[in-house]
């Protein structure tokens, strides 16, 4: 074998794990239809505003988000409203992330949690990297109290969810942005802020080993939450 020739299949062999490696990971957009009990953002149907009905803060009552199309039909032009599709694009943080509404849309978009209450929803049956919740917490931040349960037992986290309006700090491994510095608007789809908002990301990092049927989530009093996807990565 030539040196050449040893170069070139070692270049061929590394380049073939990479891809395996980049292919034998899937993100899985996690079903949570049935959990859905709100309509916090405000789309358009046939050139018509669908206004937010439980929003974001206010127990439900204070604001909501606007898609991009929704904010252009209201007039509000230099402002930062979410983004038409819903299909957030994956980056170094967290991976692609489908959101629940979308422009035509007339239906319950997220759940919302106000006080001491729990949620649960199944997975499909595999071994995860990361399972990643899109979440806010209004009206300060929400204690999280995580259950994974494994086929072969359960695990228990805890985590502190920052209110919306705060910044993540730096090198925080378990939180990052979804959607960063939004704007929130009030009754009426009148803005109440230009900016500042965000949907946060938390993995809650589950045992890569074991395989992973069921995630409940239980929070305290404080805060007001609001549910906006679940997301996994499988190897």
């Amino acid at each position: 074998m030539t040196f050449k020739y040893f170069i070139f299949l070692s270049v061929c062999l590394l380049a073939g794990r990479v891809a395996n490696s980049q292919h034998s990971n899937k993100t899985i957009q996690i079903d949570i239809q049935k959990l859905l009990n709100a309509r916090p953002v405000t789309t358009v149907t046939d050139g018509k505003l669908q206004t937010w009905v439980t929003g974001i803060d206010g127990g439900g009552k204070g604001d909501g988000y606007l898609t991009a199309d929704a904010a252009k039909l209201n007039g509000d032009h230099d402002t930062y409203a979410l983004p038409d599709n819903p299909l957030i694009p994956a980056n170094s943080f967290h991976p692609a992330t489908l959101l629940h509404y979308k422009n035509g849309d007339n239906g319950n978009q997220s759940l919302n949690v106000a006080g001491i209450d729990s949620f649960s929803f199944d997975v499909p049956h595999k071994k995860y990297s990361g399972l990643y919740l899109s979440l806010t917490s209004s009206e300060g931040p929400s204690q999280l109290y995580i259950t994974l349960t494994y086929s072969d037992g359960s695990e228990f986290k805890d985590f502190k969810l920052p209110d919306y309006y705060n910044d993540i700090p730096e090198g925080n491994s378990n939180l990052s942005y979804l959607v960063h510095d939004l704007a929130k608007w009030g009754q009426g789809n009148k803005i109440t802020e230009n900016d500042h908002h965000n949907i946060d990301v938390l993995n809650i990092h589950p045992d890569p080993g074991r395989i992973l049927k069921k995630v409940t989530v239980s929070k305290d009093k404080a805060g007001y939450l609001v549910f906006w996807a679940a997301t996994g990565v499988t190897e």
